[in-house]
This record gives structure tokens, C-alpha cells and sequence, in this order.
């Protein structure tokens, strides 16, 4: 059994990667159970001054308690001019001042959806190079980039309905699974 935490890197109501963040639990193999993280928008801008006045904030304690407790972590996240959204990047930029870095050899999945031809994959690459100066250990492939999201995702539900897509996914979160097993998770 494989506790993950999902984390989604969007705050939109109606995005494709908060949809395919909904969709993971459904897909994810016998043994996967998925836990959704404290939003990222609920941290202060963070600021080394407000830091080492007053230690670090609840809304960071408990996300970085929730990374800490799974034994890896999915991030889906969309990309903003071609690179982390700024939410998902002060979140992590937070966490990685502790001294217990919670990031440290934790299994780190990535997914992302655009409507976009690249589908996110800017923003994947450059959230790769953040985690790694962090310790964490990035899984690889198959990887998930949902591209021309709109083709992708029922237009009023924002359900997944694309197969090769669901079947892409469930490829990934196998092979996650598998991946935790190996390198330990916690």
C-alpha cells in the first residue's frame, strides 16, 4: 500500500489540471491510495525577513507535514508562461528552507494538462530542475503531458474522456507505484 499526495498547482475552478487531479483516484492501480495536498495558495509571498521573525506559517507546517507523511507525491500543475505557476513555485520555495526538507528522497510524479500543443511540458522540465536542487527523487516515464486539454476533457463536466489519455495515466501511476516500491517512499 503506497500513500501519495496529489498536489495540484492550479487554483482555477475550471482546470484541465485540477480535472485530471480529480480523475487520478479512479485510475490508480489496487494498493494506491490518493490524498489531495493543502492548496498552494493559502501561503504568504515568502520572504526570509517574515521567516526569521516568525518561523513558518500553519498553512506551510501542514503542507510540508503532508509531503513528509506520503510516501510520494504527484504534482499536476499547468504552466504559466512557460514555467511553474507562481502559487506552486512559493509553496515549494517555503518548504525547501527547513531543515527537515520534506522533499528529501521523496518519489516525485509530475503531470500537466494544456490546451496548448506542448501540453504543459515547458513547466514540467523547469519543475524537474527545482525538485532535484531539493533532493527529490523525480520519477521518469511514462510521463503524462495532456496536450489540446479542451479535445481531452467533457466540456461541461471537465470529466477525462479521452481513452489513450486515461490509458497513459494508468500506465504512469503503475509504473509510480512501482517506483516508490523501489527507491522506499518515506
Amino acid at each position: 500500500m503506497s500513500n501519495v499526495l496529489v498536489i495540484c498547482g492550479s487554483l482555477r475552478k475550471g482546470s484541465y489540471n485540477a480535472a485530471l487531479a480529480r480523475a487520478l483516484p479512479a485510475l490508480a492501480p489496487e494498493g494506491m491510495h490518493l490524498t489531495d495536498a493543502p492548496r498552494v495558495d493559502t501561503m504568504p509571498h515568502y520572504n526570509y525577513d517574515d521567516q526569521a521573525a516568525t518561523g513558518f506559517p500553519p498553512s506551510v507546517t501542514a503542507f510540508a507535514d503532508a509531503i513528509r507523511a506520503a510516501d510520494g507525491v504527484i504534482i499536476v500543475s499547468p504552466e504559466y508562461n512557460w514555467t511553474i505557476p507562481g502559487t506552486l513555485k512559493n509553496a515549494i520555495d517555503w518548504v525547501s528552507r527547513m531543515k527537515e526538507q520534506p522533499f528529501k528522497d521523496k518519489p516525485v510524479a509530475l503531470q500537466s494538462a494544456s490546451g496548448a500543443l506542448l501540453g504543459g511540458s515547458r513547466m514540467q522540465y523547469h519543475l524537474r530542475q527545482c525538485l532535484i536542487s531539493i533532493d527529490a527523487l523525480i520519477f521518469g516515464r511514462p510521463e503524462v503531458i495532456v496536450t489540446f486539454a479542451p479535445q481531452k476533457f467533457d466540456e461541461a463536466t471537465l470529466e477525462l474522456k479521452d481513452q489513450a489519455t486515461l490509458d497513459m495515466i494508468k500506465l504512469q501511476l503503475a509504473a509510480f507505484a512501482k517506483f516508490i516500491e523501489r527507491v522506499g517512499g518515506k
